[in-house]
């Protein structure tokens, strides 16, 4: 006769067959769980990385346009000359003028547009017949020329800003006319290339 179990004594392995559920929680581990949801982990990094490389930057954010800068076409007292014809790639993403406080005929208009280029930077454009607007002084008052650029026959004369970024800059008329941002100097030549007397739509 098998001598008897000693009080509060855990059962061996032999006298007592472990449950599928019991032999489960012995094998749940946590370098096993780790292991477990390695995989898992890996296919949702994938997926994550996978989306947003389709998908343009959310913080871009395109703006309309066209009111402001047909506002500024009316109260201008110079034919107002705006880049046009952008490929879809160049997203307008600010636009300000001061054509609104322009009430009586001759009072300045500044026109500004910024875009997010096709390579990921950014380009802005201002046109103002008021040379000491800030939209123009901030960028060429402690700018250094570097030569002439030609750009499509026209000459713009070109700079380097105290940003060390490239500015195009030309007169026409009255106005001033002035491309610059952090987009390459073939991105603001394109830039400054589509620059053209302004058609209402």
């Amino acid at each position: 006769m098998p001598p008897a179990a000693e009080a509060g004594a855990a059962p061996s392995a032999g006298s007592q067959k472990l449950s599928p559920a019991e032999v489960r929680a012995l094998k749940f581990t946590a370098r096993n769980m780790v292991w477990s949801l390695l995989p898992l982990t890996v296919l949702i990094l994938v997926m994550v990385w996978w989306t947003q490389l389709r998908q343009p930057d959310e913080s871009v954010r395109p703006v309309q346009i066209d009111s402001s800068v047909f506002l500024a076409s009316q109260r201008a007292d110079y034919p107002l000359l705006v880049p046009q014809g952008l490929s879809a790639g160049w997203q307008p993403t600010s636009v300000r003028t001061d054509a609104g406080a322009a009430s009586n005929p001759g009072d300045p208009v500044t026109l500004q547009i910024g875009w997010y280029t096709p390579e990921g930077e950014y380009a802005g454009y201002v046109v103002s017949d008021d040379a000491e607007v800030d939209a123009l002084t901030d960028v060429l008052d402690d700018a250094t020329a570097e030569g002439t650029a030609q750009v499509d026959g026209v000459p713009w004369q070109r700079l380097t800003t105290g940003r060390g970024e490239t500015a195009l800059t030309r007169t026409e008329g009255t106005a001033t006319l002035l491309v610059t941002g952090s987009a390459s100097e073939q991105e603001l030549e394109t830039l400054a290339g589509a620059v053209g007397p302004y058609r209402a739509p």
